[in-house]
């Protein structure tokens, strides 16, 4: 990010992945550190997604043998009995997926955006300093996510009310398939466009004063001449991050015959491949933050964003206006004061050369 503005505007989406790789490379101590620390889990919590697949896999073949065999034999009572307890399993392993998922998601995103933006002020960026600043920022990211999600709750909910309204009204022809795909279409658009929104968001939340819906209304303003970018951006590192993890199910997890040791390979290379697309997909992010900014010719100050991240780190307190006031209060205080004491001074020099000259 070593770029001026007027250079950040022009990229494309090529030449943003090359600013990407040149940052990660130069800069690759400090991100080799925060992919240890916070990618690496990620990254297992996210193949650990697959253990959700093959336990649901499982349940279906409980519920299709209990309907499929007598309720007097022996398979039937077997199944019966489990397959409650293998649901409960199911939906208790799904929550701490999604919670350890979330957590390390925002810890991440916190901790690549403010080493980027360390990296564009020219700031030192350790990797004591960076883990300082993401307990603080998690929580403004935290917020955005709860505005995100309840946005995605409304969508979803229309969704189904549209779906709904749709199989209950439309017939059995032509005009009723099309007119269903065109709003599975139009579904598939907004639920991108939100992501993409959100994604972008969580970069805001970082480097601005605004988070929760208002780093939402931001980053909506800011995609704007620059949305196929994103978009592209988002397919081709969601392909990549799902086909990673098919392959990994499918040669590692499945019952694929390969030797073990092949498998054992097999596994690493997806896993290696899990932790560059992860940190690749939140520098881009970053990235992108800054080309849209400069994209509509908003001024990238780089002093302010220094003191931006001085407050995050604690190291500056941003005086408040009440505390400017204050400050005014104070001077012109201690400046009548100084005027009373000049004052004082004076006529008692008066006082003492008038008594002075009298007594002489």
């Amino acid at each position: 990010m070593e770029r001026e503005q007027e250079e950040l505007q022009s990229l494309g989406l090529f030449g943003i992945y090359r600013e990407a790789c040149m940052i990660i490379f130069k800069w690759r101590r400090i991100f080799s550190q925060i992919t240890l620390s916070l990618v690496l889990p990620l990254s297992v919590i996210f193949l650990a997604h697959i253990e959700s697949n093959v336990l649901l896999s499982r349940i279906f073949n409980m519920e299709f043998v209990i309907h499929s065999t007598r309720a007097d034999n022996p398979i039937h009572k077997r199944f019966y009995h489990r397959v409650s307890s293998e649901w409960a399993y199911f939906w208790l392993f799904k929550f701490v997926y999604f919670t350890f998922l979330l957590i390390f998601s925002l810890l991440s995103t916190a901790a690549v955006v403010y080493t980027i933006a360390c990296v564009y002020t020219a700031r030192e960026a350790t990797f004591k300093k960076v883990m300082r600043v993401v307990p603080k920022v998690w929580k403004r990211l935290m917020v955005t996510f709860l505005w995100t999600f309840l946005v995605f709750l409304v969508y979803n909910l229309v969704a189904v009310l549209i779906f709904f309204i749709w199989a209950v009204t439309d017939g059995d022809n032509t005009v009723s398939v099309v007119f269903f795909f065109i709003i599975l279409i139009c579904y598939a658009v907004g639920f991108v466009y939100l992501t993409v929104l959100w994604q972008l968001a969580s970069v805001v939340s970082v480097l601005e004063d605004k988070y929760g819906f208002k780093a939402m209304l931001k980053s909506k303003e800011l995609i704007k001449g620059k949305m196929w970018v994103a978009i592209v951006f988002f397919f081709k590192l969601n392909f990549s991050l799902y086909a990673t993890q098919y392959v990994f199910q499918y040669f590692v997890v499945s019952a694929w015959p390969l030797r073990f040791e092949y498998r054992i390979g097999v596994g690493l290379l997806c896993f290696l491949l899990l932790l560059m697309l992860i940190l690749f997909g939140l520098v881009i992010q970053t990235i992108i933050y800054f080309v849209c900014k400069s994209y509509h010719q908003e001024s990238i100050d780089k002093s302010a964003l220094s003191e931006h991240l001085e407050v995050l780190l604690g190291e500056y307190e941003r005086l408040k206006p009440q505390d400017i006031q204050l400050k005014e209060s104070e001077w012109h205080t201690s400046k009548i004061r100084a005027t009373f004491a000049s004052s004082g001074s004076q006529l008692a020099f008066s006082v003492k050369k008038a008594i002075t000259k009298n007594s002489t």
